[in-house]
């Protein structure tokens, strides 16, 4: 497979010899290192993410944004640019206004989805998607993530919606905008630092090759948009829901107080959350972003051995 070359991304030598090669590729959301995690946590969860890919038998493919340019297969042992306090939070709707500017910032879901559709990579893992955000009813905010979900064919690893977002309008809105999940070994949506938020998951499947085989079907079928593959957080990881659900709540006045809004909202909650769970909600970040890089890198080696009988 030939690796695309838009003018607008600067693809490292290692990720594009895998894609000329049809070997395995992963991309990897950068938003949650600028972002998602303390600046002194960071680096060493790059590197360790890096390692679970390869070990994975997967190329591992970091998409930021770097002075106006969209990195694809950054080197995830230098990361330094993305904690810089001048770093942007990008989804795919300031990709645009990223490059014009030459900022520098890490890539969201939507972002990453794009830039990995754009260029062939056929599977991302990230932490949590963002989704229909408590207290939508008044305030319309809803995660780019969906839409992107909806539109972007690439298969998104992940442990479900992140917990500040309500998880029942976001499964309603996942159902109406057509994508389709599939729980890795789950009967029940994941709740980000929660094992399960008690709603089915529309279909379930036992192993990564059964997910290659969804995402075979859905291309062959000619089917836009994601397949969202939900696994939950790990079990010694995993928190109480109903503490997390109390500390969100906590969280969201105190930021409702200090008038924080837009983006700067979800890393204050993260924050507030990990303290208000003495940092436990950190480790269970940690646990399922390593489980979902090491999923996501089964599936795309599962995809290129279906890939014979799919070409």
């Amino acid at each position: 497979m030939n690796a695309p070359a838009p003018r607008v991304f600067d693809i490292s030598p290692e990720v594009s010899a895998a894609m000329v090669s049809g070997a395995p590729v992963v991309a990897l959301e950068s938003a949650v290192f600028s972002h998602g995690l303390p600046r002194d946590v960071a680096p060493v969860t790059a590197r360790r993410l890096d390692e679970i890919v390869r070990a994975g038998g997967a190329t591992p493919a970091l998409v930021a944004v770097k002075t106006g340019r969209v990195l694809v297969g950054g080197d995830l042992h230098e990361i330094g640019y993305l904690l810089d306090a001048k770093t942007v939070k990008i989804t795919e709707r300031d990709l645009a206004v990223a490059m014009a500017q030459r900022q520098s910032g890490g890539t969201t879901v939507s972002a990453t989805a794009a830039a990995a559709a754009a260029m062939g990579i056929r599977v991302m893992a990230t932490g949590g998607i963002g989704g229909v955000h408590l207290g939508a009813e008044e305030s319309f905010d809803v995660s780019a993530d969906l839409d992107a979900l909806s539109r972007h064919r690439v298969v998104v690893v992940c442990a479900g919606a992140k917990a500040i977002c309500d998880q029942s309008k976001t499964a309603e809105m996942l159902e109406t905008l057509g994508v389709t999940v599939v729980g890795y070994r789950t009967d029940t949506m994941p709740a980000f630092y929660a094992r399960s938020n008690g709603l089915p998951v529309p279909c379930r499947a036992e192993s990564p090759a059964e997910i290659a085989a969804i995402a075979h079907a859905k291309r062959d079928l000619g089917h836009r948009g994601a397949l969202l593959v939900v696994q939950p957080v790990p079990d010694g990881a995993a928190l109480d829901g109903r503490v997390v659900d109390e500390a969100v709540q906590a969280a969201l006045s105190s930021a409702r107080a200090a008038g924080i809004r837009g983006g700067a909202v979800t890393p204050y909650l993260l924050k507030a959350i990990d303290a208000a769970t003495g940092g436990r909600a950190l480790g269970a970040n940690l646990a399922l972003l390593e489980a979902n890089a090491g999923l996501a890198a089964a599936i795309a080696s599962a995809l290129r051995a279906g890939a014979a009988t799919h070409s």
